[in-house]
Formats: C-alpha cells, sequence, structure tokens
C-alpha cells in the first residue's frame, strides 16, 4: 500500500476508474454481440435494428476515453459490412 497521502488517493482513484472502466467495456462488447449474433441468426432486419442501438453506445465509449476513435469506426464499419452481405449472399 502506498505511504503518501496523494499516492493512496490516486490508488482509490484507479480502482474507481479501472471499475467504471471495465462496466463501459462490457456493455460496448455486448453491444456489439448483440449485433453479430442478429447476424448470424440470419434476420437482416434484427440485424440492423441492433446495429442502431450499438451505434450511439460505441460512440459514447469514445467521448469517456474508453477507446480510440478508429477503433469505433472500425467497428461500426465491420458490422455494416456484415449486415450488407446479407442482402447479397
Amino acid at each position: 500500500m502506498a505511504n503518501i497521502k496523494s499516492a493512496e488517493k490516486r490508488a482509490e482513484q484507479t480502482i474507481k476508474r479501472r471499475a467504471r472502466n471495465m462496466a463501459a467495456r462490457s456493455k460496448l462488447r455486448t453491444a456489439i454481440k448483440g449485433v453479430v449474433a442478429a447476424v448470424e441468426s440470419g434476420d437482416q432486419t434484427v440485424a440492423a435494428a441492433k446495429l442502431k442501438d450499438a451505434a450511439p453506445i460505441i460512440d459514447s465509449m469514445v467521448n469517456k476515453g474508453v477507446i480510440h476513435r478508429n477503433k469505433a469506426a472500425r467497428h461500426k464499419s465491420q458490422l455494416n459490412t456484415r449486415i450488407k452481405e446479407m442482402t447479397a449472399g
């Protein structure tokens, strides 16, 4: 444990921040998995609706600093591509 008061405070803040980030990251992964599951089920309308729900969650994770904006763009792009491939396939 830290010996200096400021280091103790930092340790507490780190624990709180880590818990918040883990919860946010879990919410992000759940939203992405929902879209992937809908794509794999084969229902395009449900998949598109899930993506519409997931996109703001992905964007909010960027604003919270949980993920980089390029990663968010990559996720949205890949999910959108998978949904569009459903009509072609």
